[in-house]
């Protein structure tokens, strides 16, 4: 919300309520996987998106009240897109007093260059920025990487695998990363992208999209994205009970040799994980047990994000 339009008591209220969730959610990542240590310096991956301007947010808020000192530098890599507002995030950046630096590198001509017109521009483009800002760790001084993909994200990333890959395989909230030399972080990655939209609509982020890869509307990713959001407007709860299982492992009933010792099971050894039960509920519930939605489910639709406009 800008500062000079006035708020009423409901809008704040559903916004304190909302920022707490999803402090509370970002501490909780934090805390499971270790994410952040005493001393650590953390370079920040501000995109320009919903996701990154939320975890930025939080993170500084949480930088108030935690129990270990850390430093935050916000990177943006500027890859030179055709009508990139390069102002805007320096311009944001300078109101919030955050220590910032801009990346320039024109990655998008050598992805252009590189890949075939129709053809997607992801993977180079990923590749290309990670190692940009790999190097950008190293010489800013940062001891840990803060990506911004939240639980949706990780979502898509393991069915991503299960169905193009042949892996049962995710986005690790906590790895290091690719070249052996920084931990990347990702705490949002128990945030759901519908509470981020919801804060950046109310916070009136300066969204700047992606133009490079924008326009490419059959993007895998997009396609499962968009299978899970239709599933939570289905069947709602479904998406909380996947994650959930994403932490609830179970290397017996798979089918994975190196995980589990399935030559090594002899007549009388002793029952692994219930034995030889799968799900045999009868009764599927369309909802899972014990699950409930949030106040602001129940509410009316919110309005649609809005972007800036790149030509």
């Amino acid at each position: 919300m800008s500062d000079n339009q006035p708020v009423n008591k409901k809008d704040q209220y559903n916004l304190n309520k909302l920022q707490k969730r999803l402090r509370r959610d970002v501490g909780k990542a934090i805390a499971d996987f270790g994410m952040i240590e005493e001393g650590d310096r953390i370079m920040v991956c501000l995109s320009g998106g919903k996701d990154s301007y939320t975890m930025l947010e939080i993170l500084r808020n949480l930088q108030q009240s935690a129990p270990v000192n850390f430093s935050l530098v916000a990177v943006n890599l500027d890859q030179k897109q055709p009508g990139f507002p390069a102002h805007i995030l320096p311009e944001y950046l300078e109101t919030l007093g955050v220590e910032y630096k801009i990346v320039t590198e024109d990655t998008y001509s050598i992805v252009k260059d590189k890949i075939p017109e129709g053809k997607t521009t992801c993977s180079l483009c990923s590749r290309l920025r990670r190692g940009i800002l790999y190097r950008t760790a190293t010489e800013l001084g940062c001891t840990k990487i803060a990506l911004g993909h939240h639980r949706d994200d990780i979502l898509q990333t393991l069915f991503l695998n299960m169905f193009y890959g042949g892996k049962l395989k995710g986005m690790p909230p906590k790895l290091m990363s690719d070249d052996g030399k920084h931990i990347v972080i990702r705490p949002l990655a128990y945030c759901r992208e519908k509470d981020i939209e919801r804060f950046a609509i109310a916070r009136e982020y300066p969204i700047i999209p992606c133009n490079l890869c924008g326009s490419q509307p059959n993007l895998q990713r997009q396609v499962i994205g968009d299978m899970l959001k239709d599933w939570d407007k289905k069947y709602p709860g479904r998406i909380e009970t996947m994650f959930s299982a994403m932490q609830n492992v179970v290397p017996s009933h798979l089918n994975d040799m190196s995980l589990f010792d399935f030559k090594g099971i002899r007549h009388g050894d002793a029952v692994v994980d219930g034995g030889d039960l799968a799900f045999d509920r009868e009764d599927i519930p369309l909802q899972p047990a014990g699950w409930q939605p949030e106040e602001d489910e129940l509410a009316a639709p919110v309005e649609r994000l809005k972007v800036l406009e790149i030509k």
